[in-house]
Formats: structure tokens, sequence, C-alpha cells
């Protein structure tokens, strides 16, 4: 009772500034476990965050398989899977989800899960070399995007349960800045002691840390006090899915909103754009150590003010966020065909422009979740979330004709095309429907 006491004073501290403690849109038994459910959640969420970024299939996971020897053209790969592989099953995934009424046990064997394919990912470039190391890596990498599927699914359902309304972007907020301080510390040593590409026991000892993390996170996320939620609509998993997707014909709302999020992803596509025209200026391995801190440093500082800001209106912080975001590359593009810079100063405009689309992209994520969270209740939730990111995951997976336009207009006619896209997407979300509203 007194731990419970505790924390919920370090609730109040943090999150609750006013003198009573809010507790919109979740059940009245779940009012007094707020406090300890949020803290489980923030703490969970932080730890997955930072083994996402330690199992980055833009660098750790590369390396590996080039460390094993793997044929080149399965890099291709990582990063489609590790997105889109997580997006696509979410429809069947959902309608099996709902046919359980406390989805907190999900995230759990999802979390255990992804621990699992990262560790048989270990074992697989210890053991062997080539091609079957390769196959059985990018193997655990759809076994670990599955199960991120069904992590997703579940916790946005477990927030909405035991979260009020108006306190889940500080959630997400929080988690995106805890994490980023993590990120932060990655990178300053990253920078300072630059590990050897072909050093399989470092990348080894990445892969193992970033395991025991979402152990210690299904620990923490088992300890949730949730409510059970509704059951309906779960009977059939195909027919259930296929009814979800009339939501794009029927909800007006929830298919703009779907249009916009597209729309925006252009504030994650557009981030490597930046680092090839920063490799361009600087090829040395401290401009990869200053785009992790940049990254890192950004995620940390802009986090909880993107969430609180997204509790008072998400759909403002998404056009604020993808302004920014727009804005930027023509900016950074014109500054660097000036010549105005100095040539230190010229080194540091790609990683600098790279810590503000850090800061417009969490701006960006931290509203589209927030905004989705509190559009619907109960298990539409569910339908909203499985919907919205399957089809993000056949876009994402789309997106990757765009790399034929490359070679035709280079990484800053690439930054400019995707500026368009996210300044079209900026403009759209003014039409969206405030749902923070009283």
């Amino acid at each position: 009772m007194q731990d419970s006491s505790r924390l919920g004073r370090l609730y109040d501290l943090m999150v609750e500034p006013e003198d009573s403690r809010v507790c919109r849109d979740i059940p009245d038994s779940a009012c007094h476990e707020v406090p300890g459910n949020f803290f489980r959640q923030l703490l969970a969420t932080t730890l997955t965050n930072l083994g996402d970024t330690l199992t980055s299939p833009k660098t750790t996971l590369t390396w590996l398989l080039a460390s094993v020897g793997a044929p080149l053209a399965l890099v291709a790969w990582l990063v489609p899977i590790r997105e889109s592989g997580s997006m696509l099953p979410q429809l069947l995934i959902a309608a099996w989800v709902r046919t359980r009424p406390r989805r907190a046990g999900i995230w759990v064997a999802g979390s255990l899960l992804q621990a699992l394919a990262i560790l048989l990912m270990g074992l697989a470039a210890w053991l062997t070399r080539g091609a079957l190391a390769g196959a059985l890596i990018v193997a655990c990498l759809v076994l670990f995007s599955l199960a991120r599927g069904f992590c997703s699914v579940a916790s946005k359902d477990v927030i909405g349960k035991t979260i009020p309304k108006t306190r889940r972007g500080r959630l997400n907020g929080m988690a995106s800045s805890l994490s980023g301080w993590l990120v932060l510390g990655v990178g300053a040593s990253w920078l300072l002691w630059p590990p050897d590409d072909d050093n399989r026991l470092f990348l080894l000892g990445l892969l193992f840390g970033a395991a025991l993390l979402w152990l210690v996170a299904a620990l923490l996320y088992q300890g949730i006090d949730e409510a059970p939620g509704a059951t309906e609509g779960g009977a059939n998993a195909i027919n259930t899915a296929v009814a979800s997707l009339g939501l794009l014909r029927t909800d007006a709302p929830f298919r703009r909103f779907v249009l916009v999020r597209a729309l925006l992803l252009c504030s994650a596509l557009s981030a490597p754009y930046y680092v090839l025209l920063g490799q361009t200026a600087n090829n040395g391995l401290g401009m990869l150590g200053a785009f992790l801190l940049a990254n890192g440093l950004a995620s940390s500082l802009s986090g909880g003010f993107w969430g609180r800001q997204a509790d008072a209106s998400s759909r403002q912080v998404m056009i604020r966020a993808a302004l920014l975001a727009s804005l930027l590359g023509p900016l950074v593009i014109a500054l660097d065909a000036s010549q105005w810079l100095s040539p230190r100063l010229q080194d540091w405009l790609f990683p600098c422009a790279f810590f503000v689309l850090g800061i417009a992209h969490s701006g960006v994520r931290v509203a589209r979740k927030t905004y989705v969270l509190d559009m619907a209740g109960g298990s539409k939730r569910t339908d909203y979330v499985a919907v919205g990111n399957s089809l993000i995951g056949l876009i994402l997976l789309a997106t990757g004709l765009f790399g034929l336009l490359t070679p035709l207009i280079g990484a800053a006619g690439m930054l400019l095309l995707l500026s368009g896209i996210g300044l079209t997407g900026a403009i759209l979300a003014i039409s969206l429907p405030e749902v923070q509203s009283p």
C-alpha cells in the first residue's frame, strides 16, 4: 500500500497537475489503478523502443548479414519486413484479439516472441554462415515482425482501457523522450568508441542485450491491472477483417485520417536522404555518430512536449509537425546549394536538419497515435488500429518503388518530392475533426 501511495504521488507530480485526478473514457473500476498501469506501460514501451534501436535494420541487422557473408540481396528486404510485416496481418490479428476480454497477456506473449526471435538471430549468426545464415536471420525477422503486430494491436486497446483520455498522449510522449535519452547514450558511445563493422561479437552482444530488454518489458507489462473488455466481432477472422475494411467506405473521418497518416509517412521516409546527403558532405564515421546523437536528442527533448500538446489537440500537432518536416527539406536544399555556410558549418548542416526532422517525426508519431486512440472506443478502437496499420503496411511496401526515382532525381530531388507529399498531408489534416474536445 505504501509503494502504491508513493507511485500515486509520483503520478500526480508528473502527469496530474490538477487538484483531482482525471478519469475519462475508462471504466470506473480502473481509476484507482491508473498510476501503476501508467508507469508499467511507460517503462515497458521505453525498453522496447530502445530494443528497436539496438536491432535497427538500417544498422545492426545490415552489418550482421554482411558479417556472416549473406547475399547482399537480402539486405533490401530488412526494412520492408521489419515495418510492413507487423502491419499487414493486423486485420486478421485484430479479429482474434477481440475474442480475448483481457489483452495485456497478448502483448506479453508478443514481447516474449520478439525476444526469442532476436535470440535466434544471434544463434543463427553464431552457428551458420553465408546464404543459410542470411535466410535464417530473415526468417527470424518475419517472426519478430508478426509478434510486433500482436503487440501493436493489443497495446492500443490496453492503453484505451487503463489510461484516461487526455493522458494517453503524455504516456506516448514520455516513452518517446525516455527512449530518446537512452538512444542518445547509445549514439554518444558509438561516436566515442566506434565498433569494428566486422566484429560479430559486438553485434551479437547488441542482439542479446536487446532480447533482454523485451524480456524485462514483458515482466513489467504482466503486472498491468486490466478490466475485461468487449469481445464481440471475433467469431470469424476473415469475415471480420473484410467487414472492418468497410470502415473506409462508411466512416469518413477515419478514411480521411488514414489518408493523412499515409501522406505523413514523409517524416520517416525522408530521413535516409538527409543521411545520404550528409555522407556526401562528410564520409567519416563521425558523421554517423552525429546522426545518432541528433536522433536521440530530438526524441528526448520533444516527446514530452508533443505529448502534452496532443492531449489538447492531436489534430493541431499533426498539422504543425507535418509543416515542420515538409518545409525543412526545401530550406536545407537551398542552404546546401547556396554555399553561404562555411565548410565547418556545412558539415553540420545535415545532422542539424536531422535533429529538426526528428522533432517533427516525433510529433507526427505521438499525434497520430493519440488521435486514433481518442477517436473511437471499445472494440472499434481495435478495428481502427488494425485497418489503419494494415493499409499503411501496404503503402510502405509500395514506397519501395520510390527508390527507382533516386538515380533520376538524386537524394535532393527525393527530399523535395517527399516534402511536397508531407505538405499535402498537413493541408489535408486541417479538415480532420477534433477528437479531444470536451
